[in-house]
């Protein structure tokens, strides 16, 4: 009886693909899927002729393993994967391991990494970025998990993730939930990449009139040089497709309204349990929100018209403003993302280690991007660094792009364009750059209304005043 390397139990696309992936790197895989009808169809068309074997049962598919035997789950994140668990543990033994490669909850993980574990079986929660495409031809991998368990997965993973001059996008991140934890990150930074790509857009859209030709030819020579990455390169193909019924610009015939799963939200509530500001995430997972309101959006434009201006100066120079203010943003984008990590980190016991982080993401996900090199190598140089913009690399970067930054942010306001993931990044950066905030006000306020007291710049201690009595 020929038994198997691991088990895929999932065959929707992502599940198909790694399957297909596993196959083609020399990894006999066995595949359940609790339609039968798809697992039908999946043997029929994409797996005919390869080393894959389907069953129709997980008893069949736990006999039919290796020992220790590996699961890879590739179910809906929730309730799905809590059933699936419950239904395998009692036909596996000791040592097995189940890997939730879905998009998990981190807490999720955590609470099952330890119910697992304390029956004697081993967990990986771990995310697996890259799309359809990635988890084909090689994702970005990032495994939540003991060493033990990672010990049985590490030449899996290192072969199927994808490779930048060799080297796997796959580490052994942490423990327990700290993989969902770090894919949640990743999809939040995500988030803020590609609302701060549609604001670039808009400007040049609006602003400039920029025809979808024009706008192809900006977004292909800023692939070319600093911004180059997948979301960039994607968005200068997007402008060369036509509608075939109007014979318009795709892109202008899609509905202004943009969906989300969740762990955008998720970051968002997380960072506010730790007390990290990442306004330009949250404004990005804000102004999806607010996209949704499509119709209240329609009245709104016609009970408060305002003459549209067009940009009077000079187009190519706006447009480099604007290519300037979309790298700095994005450094201000990835600078909260990772210190909420590091936050993390501290709070749930991760150990992370952020030059591994950046240099798995360079490769496979869907922020893969030349950037990424040069936030690996920050961290590499000093792994303390309190936050990226203070490496000397974004450090100056910044320094560059400010003025430009500034007026592109500034002409937006002006023409009633509305930026606000660059605005949120430059109040970021205006805010972590300051000596001095009126914080001071806020906590006068607060005490003078429910004596939270207060501290003094010229001695130590503790103190509440008595405002009203010391009225002038």
């Amino acid at each position: 009886m020929e038994l198997y390397d691991i088990g895929v139990i999932g065959l929707a696309v992502m599940g198909q693909n790694l399957v297909l992936n596993l196959e083609r790197k020399g990894f006999n895989v066995i595949v359940y899927n609790r339609t039968e009808s798809i697992t039908n169809t999946f043997m029929k068309e994409r797996a005919t002729g390869k080393n894959i074997k389907a069953v129709y049962s997980l008893k069949d598919l736990v006999t039919l393993l290796k020992r220790p035997r590996k699961i890879l789950l590739m179910v809906k994140a929730g309730q799905p994967v809590d059933e699936m668990i419950s239904q395998l543990t009692p036909l596996l033994e000791r040592g097995d391991l189940m890997i939730d490669g879905g998009n998990s909850f981190f807490q999720d993980t955590e609470r099952r990494s330890k119910e697992v574990e304390s029956k004697g079986y081993l967990y990986i929660g771990t995310g697996i970025s890259g799309g359809e495409e990635g988890a084909l031809k090689g994702p970005s991998i990032m495994p939540g998990c003991s060493p033990e368990a990672y010990a049985l997965i590490e030449s899996i993973v290192k072969a199927i993730a994808a490779k930048i001059n060799g080297d796997p996008c796959v580490t052994h991140i942490g423990p327990r939930g700290s993989g969902h934890y770090v894919k949640m990150i990743h999809n939040a930074i995500e988030y803020g990449d590609m609302q701060l790509i549609a604001e670039a857009y808009d400007i040049l859209y609006r602003a400039l009139s920029l025809s979808a030709e024009e706008l192809h030819q900006v977004f292909s020579r800023w692939n070319e040089g600093p911004l180059s990455s997948y979301l960039i390169e994607i968005t200068s193909d997007i402008f060369t497709v036509m509608d075939r019924e109007t014979n318009q610009p795709l892109v202008d015939r899609i509905l202004d309204s943009a969906g989300q799963k969740g762990t955008g939200k998720w970051t968002s509530q997380n960072a506010f349990d730790l007390g990290i500001p990442i306004p330009t995430i949250n404004a990005a997972v804000e102004a999806r929100n607010l996209s949704v309101f499509k119709e209240e959006r329609e009245r709104a434009s016609k009970a408060f018209p305002l003459p549209y201006h067009s940009h009077s100066g000079d187009r190519k120079t706006l447009t480099e403003e604007v290519g300037h203010a979309l790298y700095a943003s994005k450094i201000c984008s990835y600078a909260q993302g990772l210190a909420l990590l590091q936050a993390a980190s501290f709070e749930y016991q991760y150990h992370l280690n952020l030059a591994e982080i950046a240099r798995i993401w360079r490769g496979g996900c869907i922020i893969r991007a030349r950037f990424l090199d040069d936030v690996s190598k920050a961290y590499r140089e000093n792994p303390e660094l309190p936050n990226l913009i203070l490496a000397p690399f974004f450090r100056e970067a910044l320094r560059q792009r400010q003025e430009a930054w500034r007026h592109a942010v500034e002409t937006a306001i002006q023409l009633a364009i509305p930026v606000p993931a660059m605005s949120a990044s430059l109040a970021y950066f205006d805010s972590y750059r300051s000596s001095r905030l009126p914080a001071n006000l806020i906590q006068a306020q607060r005490d003078y209304f429910g004596a939270h007291t207060y501290r003094r710049i010229d001695r130590e201690g503790v103190f509440h005043t008595e405002w009203k009595e010391k009225k002038v």
